[in-house]
């Protein structure tokens, strides 16, 4: 990889398309003067959006793509219509081709992924890939995967999960052992499914010094920041999210409405507006913006798709921290220490082995 750091953008993608990618674009370009980018998109709206914004201009490289994948394609539409002629795909390839380093979309997410698996492929010791997306906790932030890249998991995936987690909190949030927690019904080890109990005694033998297991924690735990990292299957970890966002936004219309139910609350929101600011943009999902597909041999951001051009820009972000920070690397080297290190563990009373294998499938 060079030292220029090479960011390919999905122009075409999200509710607002290409006019929030562009402007999103320029407003980072702004902090990192250094990146270069690559467009793909329809040349016709594309190119005059870049007439606004010169130096965005100047740094980008611009390919025309005529086909878009939909908000409302099936992966399987997607794939058919969209391979290797959509701006979705072109992004992906030119991770695959060595043209970029990190590829950023905020399309169709189910769309993004099954690209992403076909072109990019997962990593060698690797099963399945995540999405691991920021979360707001009273502490700061925490990583949350899988938050609805595949549903259901056995043990080996939980683990796998922990460390893939485990090293994107290291970039993102500058944690050097990042503590890592086993979303569950309860904190006792009796609880829960058999797959979660079998990864919580994986974890806990696993001589590791790229992060510190907690143990379980249960779904109150994640608002609170007790875990930088927070360790659930898809299903779970997408209603999750879904309700928290759902939550923001009612809380939200229930100020709102509060702060207008009377002259003394409207007066008294003139003097905590900014405090109330705060807290919208804290919450707000389109802002807390970018998902992480981890376990790919490439670099992969999900913006959300109704994020603004400040969301957008906080989407290229989380890529260009993955790559400068050498994610992959990180990631590859503690996947293959967890497999040389660790021992047989114990299994439940009456179950199988649930050792984790060292010999995974190799893609």
């Amino acid at each position: 990889m060079s030292d220029t750091i090479r960011i390919a953008l999905d122009a075409m993608g999200g509710d607002a398309g290409a006019s929030v990618v562009i402007s999103g674009a320029a407003l980072f370009l702004e902090r990192k003067p250094g990146v270069r980018f690559r467009l793909y998109g329809d040349e016709s709206v594309v190119a005059p959006l870049l007439e606004a914004y010169p130096a965005l201009k100047a740094a980008s490289q611009l390919t025309h793509t005529s086909v878009q994948v939909q908000m409302g394609d099936k992966p399987s539409q997607a794939l058919r219509k969209g391979r290797r002629v959509s701006s979705m795909w072109q992004a992906l390839d030119a991770v695959r081709l060595g043209e970029a380093d990190v590829a950023v979309s905020s399309g169709n997410t189910g769309a993004l992924m099954a690209m992403a698996k076909f072109c990019l492929r997962t990593m060698a010791q690797i099963d399945r890939p995540a999405i691991a997306g920021l979360w707001p906790t009273l502490k700061g932030r925490s990583v949350v995967l899988d938050v609805g890249a595949s549903i259901g998991a056995d043990s080996a995936h939980f683990v796998d999960l922990a460390i893939m987690g485990a090293a994107m909190a290291s970039v993102i949030l500058n944690r050097p052992r990042p503590t890592v927690g086993l979303l569950n019904v309860g904190v006792e080890e009796v609880k829960g499914l058999e797959e979660v109990k079998a990864a919580g005694r994986i974890l806990r033998a696993l001589p590791n010094q790229n992060f510190s297991y907690l143990d379980f924690i249960e779904g109150d735990d994640i608002g609170k920041g007790v875990a930088d990292v927070v360790v659930t299957e898809g299903f779970t970890g997408n209603i999750a999210l879904k309700t928290a966002e759902g939550t923001a936004r009612q809380i939200a219309t229930i100020m709102r409405e509060a702060m207008a139910s009377s002259l003394m609350a409207k007066i008294g929101y003139l003097f905590a507006r900014g405090a109330f600011q705060r807290i919208r943009e804290q919450m707000d999902p389109r802002r807390v913006n970018g998902g992480v597909f981890l376990g790919l041999d490439g670099i992969v951001i999900k913006s959300h798709g109704g994020a603004d051009a400040l969301g957008f820009a906080g989407a290229i972000d989380i890529g260009y921290q993955m790559v400068e920070q050498k994610l992959l690397e990180r990631i590859r080297e503690a996947l293959t220490q967890a497999r040389e290190l660790s021992p047989p563990s114990p299994p439940a009373p009456g179950s199988a082995n649930v050792n984790l294998p060292a010999d995974r499938k190799q893609q």
